[in-house]
């Protein structure tokens, strides 16, 4: 390493590799990438889509977060599933790609004053982080006009037939409540439709570690990639009692199998870049002395910038799964079940990059609002963008999440989200120690709208199963939910308690508001208010959750933030 670097990037995940690899285009800028995990090289399981179901259970690619007891979940403490890996998130992910709806973004451009991030404006960076390659097979079921095939990451629909998707298809032909959408990334998602992924033509999984650190970016000169190495804090220079605190150092140490190294320093001249996610980039600044003066002296952490937002409107998705048993012979158990069958199909995908392990394990999903008049909006606002922007999402399996799976049985699975939740948690520091996991808290469905979306999406789940197009296919639905009165609403309360899990897609931690406003973390350029030297590039910054898998609108951001950060110094 340098001892000092143009910019350093803390997080080399989804965001911070698209920074990392968009700022080293100029061969005279020099910029170094913090990774606290290891290398994604030469691990099957961050290759094969089918397997990303195993990855939530790899402890060695996790941050192995756990959440606070929930207060509306019966108190339970939920896994936080992050990735602990170069490519963050995109790494581990179920590799859906959704983009939200048009009002998502026009929302942000007016909450933050800044037009750039509008949708209309946002369409360059869209097409520049895209390349559409989808199979042959499949002409009909996505919309060209709405896709680039140029970019950077791949995406493509399943190249795998399953049982249901004649029925699926079938299901929403002429169909108000339940209509199909050729496109759900052309900016209006309401509808069911095939699922796009984040998958190359040749089959593997393409996160921005493959992507944006491909083997020929990753070998520039002027780009070094640090793996194994945990941020402590950022570290400011002195200042004058007028000027505004600058951050100009970085804090780390090296952290292999729970053994810590010796803390070292790097300057940068020019900006930290923080891409250490929704829950990494407040731990951090935090740490660093920016936050709440009161919270951080309580704990013995210096304060050197008071800004109380850090941490706070820490929003997440609730989700909760339902299964069906079907009248099928050809869900997913028929391999997870026989491991002589499991091996031959991971032979195929590793000969020729076919078969069923090259698409993720789920192939549709669906996006739907509750009614205008729905009881809820009498007491609470309809918390989307727009009329146009979803408040449930139900994607769809064929085959079972259990975990242990059934000896016997065929299933039809379906992942419920409340993809608007009104409820907002925070990031807070248990210790004065930087190594020592935040608490972290999403508040999940603390807020009556999320509650009340959450029973009208299981009915509305049911009801769709129930349609003429599934006859004969779904038997019975599975569990305790058989023998629940879907209409009774304390019944289906109880159940969701016990089952709601996080969608997966925090945000919101470090949220963007108007310049010179008094709450929000960052300002639209996403520079942290108030400092000098630090932008904060990831999910955290979206003021409010986009209806959709934060995938995409996280490396729509980026793209932009690297040429907001190019301008800002002249880079080519």
């Amino acid at each position: 390493m340098s001892p000092h670097y143009d910019f350093v990037v803390v997080g080399g995940g989804t965001a911070g590799n698209v920074i990392a690899n968009r700022l080293t285009e100029d061969p005279n800028i020099r910029v170094l990438v913090i990774e606290s995990g290891g290398s994604h090289e030469g691990i099957q399981a961050l290759e094969v889509p089918f397997f990303y179901v195993s990855l939530f259970s790899s402890p060695g690619l996790l941050w192995n977060y756990t959440t606070t007891p929930q207060a509306a979940l019966a108190e339970r403490s939920i896994p936080y599933t992050r990735g602990h890996v170069l490519g963050g998130c995109s790494s581990i992910n179920g590799m859906t790609v959704t983009r939200g709806s048009a009002e998502d973004y026009d929302k942000i451009a007016n909450i933050t004053g800044d037009e750039g991030w509008s949708w209309n404006r946002l369409q360059h960076y869209i097409k520049k982080h895209e390349r559409w390659s989808s199979p042959a097979a499949s002409p009909m079921f996505y919309d060209p006009s709405v896709h680039g095939f140029h970019g950077m990451t791949e995406l493509t629909l399943s190249r795998i037939p399953h049982s249901i998707d004649d029925m699926m298809f079938n299901a929403t032909q002429g169909n108000k409540q339940f209509p199909f959408n050729i496109d759900y990334n052309s900016g209006k998602p309401l509808g069911f439709g095939w699922k796009q992924s984040s998958i190359t033509a040749d089959g593997r999984r393409d996160s921005s570690a493959t992507s944006y650190l491909g083997p020929k970016f990753i070998q520039r000169p002027n780009l070094h990639v640090l793996l194994n190495h945990r941020v402590l804090r950022l570290l400011h220079a002195k200042r004058t009692a007028s000027s505004r605190v600058h951050f100009n150092a970085v804090e780390f140490t090296e952290v292999v199998e729970g053994v810590v190294g010796h803390r070292h320093v790097i300057t940068v001249s020019k900006e930290i870049i923080l891409s250490a996610g929704s829950i990494g980039t407040p731990h951090i600044l935090l740490h660093s002395g920016i936050g709440d003066r009161n919270a951080l002296s309580a704990l013995g952490v210096k304060p050197t910038h008071h800004l109380p937002s850090v941490g706070q409107n820490f929003t997440e998705q609730p989700a909760a799964i339902i299964h069906w048993l079907v009248n099928d012979n050809n869900t997913w158990e028929r391999f997870t079940r026989n491991t002589t069958l499991m091996a031959e199909i991971l032979e195929e995908w590793k000969v020729n990059k076919s078969g069923p392990l090259t698409g993720p394990a789920s192939s549709h999903l669906g996006y739907m609002r509750l009614p205008k008049n729905a009881s809820v909006f009498e007491t609470v606002s309809d918390p989307s963008a727009g009329p146009n922007t979803p408040h449930v999402e139900l994607s769809f399996n064929n085959g079972a999440w259990l975990d242990p799976l059934p000896p016997t049985g065929n299933f039809f699975s379906a992942a419920t989200v409340v993809v608007t939740p009104m409820s907002r948690g925070s990031v807070s520091l248990k210790t004065s120690n930087p190594l020592d996991q935040p608490l972290i808290d999403p508040a999940l469905l603390m807020h009556e709208f999320d509650r009340f979306a959450f029973r009208e999406l299981f009915r509305l789940a049911r009801k769709f199963v129930a349609l003429p197009a599934w006859k004969d296919y779904i038997l019975d639905i599975y569990g305790p939910l058989a023998s629940l009165d879907f209409d009774n609403d304390s019944e289906l309360d109880k159940y969701i308690q016990g089952q709601t899990f996080m969608g997966l897609h925090p945000v919101g931690s470090a949220s963007m508001s108007p310049r010179g406003a008094r709450w929000g973390v960052t300002d639209p350029d996403l520079k942290v208010k108030g400092v000098r030297g630090i932008r904060v590039v990831d999910a955290s910054v979206f003021p409010h959750i986009p209806a959709a898998h934060t995938q995409g609108p996280v490396y729509i951001i980026a793209e932009r933030a690297a040429d907001l950060i190019k301008r800002s110094w002249g880079i080519v």
